[in-house]
């Protein structure tokens, strides 16, 4: 277990932490729309996507190629291969996510188009939801610059090892996004379950440790291999 849970926390997750906090506080004592939160919380998906995409861009940059391990054979590849398959991969992942909570939902007003919803963001959302949603990407962002670009992380970082970074959270989210979405449906002020939605959410995404997860298994799959 010591193994699995992080032995303390970081700036960068105290941060992310705060960052969930916010729209808690909001549905609780400013009266946000609990859907509509959850919303936010299904495009926080592509927020993660987008800068796992950003930080592949940037190892490219510096390495241009990286090994690619499979069946004991081992090929150099473009970074650029790496970033095409998980924008394919992590793609279909985000669109079937989104897909079935606009579906299942029906928010008066929302559409059920993903791509519509996705490029007109501002005509879905109320304001308090952009707002979150901004949050959120500011957060992100300055947990990226401190932790992968300002320590030179992405100097030396496997390109498996960051193609397969948000996998973990994606999965945990991803199963409570759905089944949060059928809950909502028969819960109209969605106090309670936000709560505990948001507890669960910290407790599975930030206070896990996914890259020692990820390491221990790119290790075993490695020794495997060979």
């Amino acid at each position: 277990m010591k193994h699995i849970l992080k032995q303390r926390l970081t700036l960068s997750d105290i941060l992310l932490i705060a960052a969930n906090l916010i729209p808690l506080w909001g549905v609780w004592f400013r009266g946000w729309d609990a859907k509509m939160i959850f919303v936010v919380y299904c495009l926080e998906s592509v927020i993660v996507g987008l800068y796992n995409l950003l930080q592949m861009w940037l190892v490219t940059l510096v390495k241009k190629k990286d090994v690619c391990k499979k069946n004991g054979t081992s090929n150099m590849l473009s970074g650029y291969f790496f970033m095409l398959f998980f924008l394919f991969h992590y793609g279909v992942f985000i669109f079937v996510q989104l897909k079935i909570f606009l579906s299942v939902l029906s928010l008066k007003g929302l559409t059920d188009n993903v791509f519509m919803f996705l490029f007109h963001l501002p005509l879905y959302l109320p304001n308090y939801a952009l707002w979150v949603l901004l949050y959120f990407t500011v957060t992100y962002g300055l947990v990226i610059l401190k932790d992968f670009v300002f320590t030179g992380v992405y100097k030396t970082i496997e390109m498996s090892t960051l193609f397969f970074a948000p996998y973990g959270r994606i999965f945990v989210q991803q199963f409570v996004v759905i089944i949060g979405s059928f809950v909502l449906m028969f819960n109209k002020e969605g106090k309670i379950f936000i709560l505990v939605f948001i507890v669960c959410k910290i407790f599975f995404e930030l206070l896990i440790n996914y890259n020692k997860i990820l390491e221990n298994a790119m290790k075993k799959k490695s020794i495997e291999q060979e």
